[in-house]
């Protein structure tokens, strides 16, 4: 379902300390924007935002950027974020006091707006991005629209060109789950580890805690079972 337009996002999100309006200057230098120099982990899709808001906040000791093309889901992003560090909304009176606390309690998170397709226009080797999450992301299911996969040799070959470490996938959709294991095993990745059944498989992603998305919880409800795999890029 494509989210509505929301007349809102687009100037909250400009005023937002945690948002990067132009990706492209921070190429090989994303490290530049957070308070400390530390890991660094990309999400690509994030959505409303509540998987990286819940996974920034557990893990102060890495520097997160959350990546969507939709300024309404951004927009959502952000209020999500703010909910989940327990910042205020704010008056008119109160805007800027309330501006310079997020930047002080968000530390080691960005949200940003890019077309995925082009991904390695904003990242280089340099960045030494350490792992690439992809969280039930369009399946495309139709054929000729394949190639816009996240998971599709194309854009695999783009991420080797940055990523230093994993890439940590999730989707509820079968058909995209069993070509996207041959995506992987095409390009210059090993796949580490893999489930068809998310749910039985305890610290599958190597101990770290699984934080569910809201469309994760909506599939399971619906008894559809997640599918996840861990693979490593192979120099």
């Amino acid at each position: 379902m494509r989210m509505k337009f929301k007349p809102w996002a687009r100037e909250e999100l400009e005023t937002s300390p945690f948002y990067i309006d132009s990706p492209e200057e921070y190429k090989n230098k994303w490290n530049t924007v957070f308070e400390k120099e530390q890991k660094l982990h990309i999400e690509l899709g994030c959505g409303k935002g509540n998987f990286i808001a819940k996974l920034s906040k557990n893990n102060q000791h890495i520097n997160y950027i959350a990546i969507d093309l939709i300024d309404a889901m951004l927009g959502m992003a952000k209020r999500n974020v703010e909910a989940e560090y327990g910042i205020r909304k704010s008056t008119i009176k109160e805007e800027i006091e309330n501006e310079i606390e997020k930047q002080k309690i968000v530390k080691n998170l960005k949200l940003t707006r890019y077309d995925i397709s082009r991904i390695s226009d904003i990242f280089g080797i340099d960045d030494n991005i350490e792992r690439i999450y992809i969280n039930f992301c369009n399946p495309w299911p139709r054929g000729k629209h394949h190639k816009k996969r996240l998971t599709h040799e194309v854009q695999l070959n783009q991420y080797a060109k940055f990523l230093t470490g994993d890439i940590f996938f999730k989707t509820d959709d079968d058909n995209l789950f069993e070509h996207s294991l041959k995506y992987f095993e095409r390009s210059r990745y090993k796949i580490e580890k893999l489930t068809r059944d998310l749910a039985s498989e305890d610290l599958f992603w190597n101990g770290e805690e699984n934080i569910e998305t809201e469309h994760e919880k909506m599939f399971k409800e619906q008894g559809i079972k997640i599918k996840g795999l861990i693979a490593k890029k192979v120099e």
